[in-house]
């Protein structure tokens, strides 16, 4: 690929839509990867809003609606310049995509999440330690009245450390499921921000859950291995390998992506 992937979901007819550095791309996974047909640009993020010698996409998904959405991550971090991006079909548009983007103010984009109702988003911002929602109108795609929702307490010298919000996922009770960077667990967060549980993971690092199974009730949990210490790397349980873990209740199922026809 011509640069890092960020995020990615399932295109409906099959394929991944990617986020990349620069934009939103198609992959055919039905070609081999060689072939330099297998990949299609669907989209480029504008330059004066997302300078790609700091700034790539980095946590995403889909809604309800088949829309493509996708937060980004500014390195190194010297301004709040990450924002949030929306993809979806627009036949009147030159390469018949639209993007926008509809949230600003971020350093480290993460924990794009929506309830089952659809009428909340979620979004972290994993460097300061919070979590903000929005109300979501899943027939337009606009998002409003942005409010903090979760703020965890950040690292202090010499106390516990709880870690700081990266990936998420939903369940089918509204339940919010959150890696802890650097807290070593994955919370589920009431509707109301309140911790129902904790799940203790073998690395310090979680990064990014999701439901999947027969029945969705199996929760996978990647974990950061890239700039983790040595000790961490070369542990029994190695920073980077991926967990699974049996929960009560079933998470969303997985959006696609509408493709344009």
């Amino acid at each position: 690929m011509p640069s890092e992937p960020g995020c990615c979901a399932p295109a409906a007819g099959g394929g991944l839509v990617i986020g990349l550095r620069n934009g939103f791309y198609l992959l055919d996974t039905a070609k081999h990867s060689a072939d330099p047909t297998a990949l299609a640009c669907l989209a480029l993020l504008p330059p004066d809003q997302h300078d790609t010698a700091v700034l790539r996409l980095n946590d995403g998904r889909c809604d309800t609606a088949g829309r493509f959405w996708a937060g980004s991550v500014i390195s190194p971090r010297t301004a709040p310049d990450a924002a949030l991006w929306c993809l979806q079909a627009d036949a009147p548009s030159a390469t018949g995509y639209r993007v926008r983007q509809m949230a600003a103010n971020n350093f480290t984009a993460n924990g794009l999440a929506f309830s089952p109702d659809d009428r909340t988003m979620y979004w972290s911002n994993t460097p300061e330690h919070r979590i903000d929602r929005f109300d979501f109108d899943v027939a337009t795609g606009d998002i409003t009245n942005r409010r903090p929702w979760v703020q965890f307490e950040r690292k202090v010298e010499g106390k516990p450390y709880g870690g700081r919000p990266d990936g998420a996922a939903v369940d089918v009770e509204g339940h919010y499921w959150v890696a802890m960077y650097e807290g070593g667990c994955v919370l589920q967060l009431s509707p109301a921000g309140d911790v129902l549980q904790r799940i203790a993971t073998p690395v310090v690092c979680p990064t990014m859950v999701c439901f999947g199974g027969d029945d969705l009730r199996t929760l996978y949990i990647t974990s950061a291995r890239a700039g983790r210490p040595a000790e961490e790397q070369n542990a029994r349980v190695p920073a980077g390998a991926l967990f699974s873990t049996r929960v009560s209740a079933p998470g969303l199922p997985v959006n696609f992506f509408q493709l344009q026809r």
